[in-house]
């Protein structure tokens, strides 16, 4: 009888896939044909969501988005006013949160990561509270590979903890982890998923990085450029500071 219980408890595991998006016209309809299956194989067949969030973007992404929707009923679009990807990631985590997702796991919308690679993760979700991916041998430029490794020192010098890979947009968490930590992230901040990555290393909570496959872009043009990522890295070094006074573990 136990063991019936644990199988249907497995089977009903509400799964959302959340997903920002902004400008990614050339890009969406792929990265959702992709991505679709995932939600249909895996976990609760009827409440999972795969739910893409369009940042007030200024193509046709979200019309683009909508069409879609008409023939894939786990689809989610939602659209709202451009606040940066650090605050959608939030948007999208608080509405998976809100609406009874068991596990929320959330990728980008440029199709620089494998689907195929989600099955290790979600085999592997009742062993640890949260499952990074480490973008290994990533193919997306010498300035982001620095802009990681520099990110990396700025983590390890402001809250003392040595993390792999903070910002991976690969990443699986069960509700109970992504509720604790959240509101400790600035609604507004940018690096949302440094900050959640940093919490959980912080507070020795039981996750696991483990290695991903991260091509180049699949299309399309990516909206931050060197420029950007400077005045959002400084930016970020005031908020850690700030953030860091102010944090006491769990």
């Amino acid at each position: 009888m136990a063991k019936l219980q644990n199988s249907k408890k497995v089977e009903n595991d509400v799964l959302y896939i959340v997903m920002p998006a902004y400008n990614e016209q050339d890009n969406i309809e792929q990265v959702v044909n992709d991505w679709y299956p995932v939600i249909e194989k895996y976990g609760d067949k009827k409440k999972n969501r795969f739910v893409v969030v369009d940042d007030g973007s200024k193509d046709n992404t979200y019309d683009i988005l909508r069409e879609l929707a008409r023939d894939r009923p786990l689809l989610q679009p939602i659209t709202k006013k451009n606040s940066g990807h650090g605050a959608t990631v939030l948007y999208a985590y608080r509405y998976a949160l809100e609406h009874g997702a068991n596990y929320i796991f959330q990728t980008d919308s440029d199709g620089q990561t494998l689907p195929s690679e989600f099955d290790s993760f979600w085999r592997d979700r009742n062993k640890y509270s949260a499952i990074i991916g480490h973008r290994n041998h990533r193919k997306d430029g010498l300035s982001r590979i620095f802009v990681t490794k520099t990110l990396k020192v700025v983590l390890r010098i402001i809250f003392k903890v040595n993390v792999v890979d903070a910002n991976t947009p690969y990443r699986l968490m069960n509700k109970d982890i992504l509720a604790k930590y959240i509101n400790q992230v600035p609604k507004d901040f940018n690096l949302s998923n440094v900050m959640l990555t940093v919490l959980f290393v912080y507070n020795n909570e039981n996750i696991d990085f483990r290695p991903i496959t991260f091509r180049p872009r699949q299309g399309g043009t990516n909206s931050i450029n060197l420029k950007k990522i400077s005045k959002i890295g400084k930016q970020a070094v005031k908020d850690f500071r700030h953030i860091r006074r102010g944090l006491k573990k769990n």
